[in-house]
């Protein structure tokens, strides 16, 4: 394999280099929450990837925050960071530090909320299993790619999804009732179509699984997302369906509307959103027109301080918001969710409170957003307005070393 961006943190630390020279860069996993509620053909499906949030009652009490990190980075962790944060004013306490899970730069968490899983973001990538209760290591296994960057758990807690930037493959590791992983039973590697411009190969960027069961994989090299049948049984995959978009794209991510008919994908490279047409019971996703992720006079200050990234989006359960983490511009883009899903409108944007926020996160009731700033190695908190959905800053933000995921339990 080509040297050719291995690691997604070597990638777009050299592209908004490049940039600023220019002008003068599931189970819940880090921001998603889990329907209980089956959708279409029974199985239990996302509320959105990335984050649809639910609209319970804030618990009492301190509840934890896993962090994830770039161990082999200038001024990187030692190991997932753990804290705790206070769900009425989402002030964050540091607790310890989780050491032997190297690069862990993506965390998710098991539906019944015991077991973690962090990738190992290296060449030779892994995927590491640990108790939230503790916590302690259950034990790592290989992922099968290199560079892993993403990984979710399938609704039905039996299989560990994970997608591997460096290799454009997709795993899937059997889960036993300790939460464990057991060997690889499924690795699919998307050898077409051929690279977008300025990619030398597939990157696959992220593995959610869908309403209706189906799982989907964004790959950011070939700008097209790939939806799969899993056997529930042996735990393969194969594809039913690919959705292409506009060459240079480079979609990152996708959020599901809570009502299971439309989705959200994200393009890094061209700095867009585009509303997707979902189909539950056969996983065929449609995309529509792509639109900009700011007014014109945010392109225009994040042009002169480089190129902007958009990293995720999240969907609150009541359907009424939506938001997005602007790497460049350093901001969180809040939108109107309309016509049942179907249509995004800009509303605001905001300071994200640190620098190159490259992760986003609902705390389970969705009174709070928690945002990872990898650049400035912080964390910040915003209390989500119930009514308006206006963000407002909790307080300073947490210093958390290279800060690339935050996962709030």
């Amino acid at each position: 394999m080509s040297g050719e961006g291995w690691s997604r943190r070597r990638f777009v630390g050299l592209a908004w280099r490049t940039a600023a020279v220019a002008a003068v860069l599931p189970a819940a996993g880090c921001g998603e929450a889990r329907d209980p509620e089956a959708s279409g053909s029974g199985t239990p499906a996302p509320r959105a990837s990335g984050g649809a949030a639910g609209r319970d009652a804030a618990p009492s009490g301190p509840r934890p925050l896993f962090l994830g990190t770039y161990t082999s980075a200038q001024d990187g962790g030692e190991g997932v960071g753990l804290a705790a944060y206070d769900p009425a004013t989402g002030e964050i306490t540091a607790t310890g530090t989780l050491t032997g899970v190297a690069d862990p730069s993506f965390l998710a968490v098991h539906p019944d909320g015991r077991t973690v899983y962090a990738v190992g973001e290296r060449e030779e990538g892994t995927v590491t299993a640990f108790r939230a209760d503790g916590p302690r290591v259950l034990g790592s296994r290989s992922a099968g790619g290199s560079a892993p960057c993403h990984l979710s758990v399938h609704p039905d807690g039996r299989w560990l999804l994970s997608a591997h930037y460096g290799s454009g493959s997709v795993a899937v590791h059997p889960i036993d009732a300790s939460g464990a992983l057991g060997e690889r039973a499924a690795l699919v590697r998307h050898t077409s179509p051929p690279p977008g411009p300025g990619q030398a190969g597939p990157h696959a960027h992220q593995v959610v699984t869908g309403p209706g069961g189906h799982v989907l994989a964004v790959d950011l090299g070939t700008d097209t997302v790939y939806t799969y049948r899993l056997d529930g049984e042996r735990g393969t995959l194969t594809e039913t369906s690919r959705a292409r978009v506009r060459p240079g794209t480079g979609p990152r991510h996708l959020a599901f509307h809570p009502g299971g008919r439309h989705a959200y994908l994200v393009g890094e490279l061209d700095d867009t959103v585009t509303v997707c047409g979902y189909d539950p019971q056969t996983g065929r996703l449609d995309p529509g027109t792509p639109q900009s992720t700011g007014t014109a006079a945010d392109a225009a200050a994040g042009a002169a301080t480089g190129t902007n990234h958009p990293a995720q989006l999240l969907v609150t359960a009541d359907e009424s918001h939506a938001y997005l983490a602007n790497r460049g511009r350093d901001t969180l883009t809040r939108y109107a969710v309309e016509d049942g899903g179907a249509r995004l409108r800009l509303v605001d944007e905001v300071p994200a409170g640190g620098e190159f926020p490259r992760q986003i996160a609902f705390s389970p009731d969705g009174a709070l957003l928690f945002a990872a700033n990898q650049r400035s190695g912080t964390v910040s908190v915003f209390h989500v307005d119930r009514a308006g959905g206006r963000l407002r800053p909790a307080g300073a933000p947490f210093a958390s070393p290279v800060a690339v995921c935050a996962l709030p339990l």
